[in-house]
């Protein structure tokens, strides 16, 4: 099979744990290798696996050149690298070494034949909405950064909550004294927010959940509003507190300071196995549904 001929003729590896991992990174590249297509691993992924033999390349070049994108970790990897690729529009295929997997879902078990098959055309392709979450500062400053989990204002290290005054489209909505708020995309549904008792929104849904976490307050619930929506949480009381973009960036935030939360311009593009079915993951990896009977592996049915 020539290079030419190959759907996805140059193919980037990511991959951030060191160990097995880089025996698995082998693995896969030789398998790339030998169905024809042009391997390159990212940079920090050979320094940290200690993976030689490929050529190497920054995850912004690795953006603009590949034609797809495979990483091998936990959801954790996969976030951080599809923020970073998002404005190249590239898709990733995850294959899972993390924990439960909704963003890596590819068991490494079944790695190369599920692999061989998406490589061969049979996938389904998803856009997943980014949040776009810009801080303002006293002085005018402003800081930017994407999310495609959540953006969360919350308390610091002090232990006290904060009181914060929330606004969509730039009319006030609600203020409240607790420990932060969460808004969350569809695929964040399932991570943070879900912790904090909000509800699971379809990755088609075109929506945010807002999420507060535990409000001093029972009238304090969480709401869905349209992904065109701008949303602005302020501190209006409150020490130490910050602004973070799934759990990775993390900005610090005094009294009267802001964050603004709108739909971001990218999506982030995501290739799964042709059986994909999200609802199917809900009750595999959260037991979604299931009555204690199921996950005890009894059956309901009556006798």
């Amino acid at each position: 099979m020539s290079a030419t001929s190959v759907r996805f003729p140059r193919i980037a590896l990511v991959g951030r744990h060191a160990g097995a991992a880089a025996e698995t990174l082998v693995r896969l590249a030789r398998f790339l290798a030998a169905r024809g297509h042009a391997v390159v691993l990212e940079e920090e992924t050979a320094r940290t696996t200690g993976t030689a033999g490929h050529p190497t390349a920054a995850a912004d070049e690795i953006g603009a050149n590949a034609d797809l994108v495979i990483v091998l970790g936990g959801d954790g990897t996969m976030l951080s690298i599809a923020r970073r690729l998002a404005p190249h529009d590239v898709p990733l295929i995850g294959i899972n070494q993390g924990r439960l997997g909704f963003l890596t879902d590819i068991p490494l078990a079944r790695m190369e034949p599920t692999l061989e098959a998406m490589l061969e055309g049979r996938f389904v392709e998803e856009r997943r909405t980014l949040l776009d979450a810009t801080v303002c500062r006293f002085d005018g400053e402003r800081q930017a950064a994407l999310a495609l989990n959540d953006v969360v204002v919350n308390r610091g290290s002090l232990g006290t909550m904060i009181e914060c005054a929330v606004e969509i489209d730039e009319r006030f909505a609600f203020a409240m004294r607790a420990d932060g708020m969460i808004v969350a995309t569809p695929t964040g549904s399932t991570a943070y927010a879900l912790s904090a008792g909000g509800p699971i929104l379809d990755p088609s849904v075109p929506a945010f959940a807002l999420v507060p976490v535990a409000p001093h307050g029972l009238t304090h619930r969480p709401i869905a509003v349209a992904d065109t929506s701008r949303l602005t949480i302020t501190v209006v009381r409150g020490r130490d507190a910050a602004a973070h973009c799934d759990g990775q960036a993390r900005f610090p935030l005094s009294e009267g300071e802001s964050v603004t939360v709108r739909r971001a311009d990218y999506t982030a593009r995501f290739l799964h196995p042709e059986d994909h079915d999200h609802f199917a993951m809900l009750r595999k990896k959260l037991h979604w549904s299931e009555t204690p009977d199921r996950l005890r592996g009894e059956d309901p049915s009556p006798a």
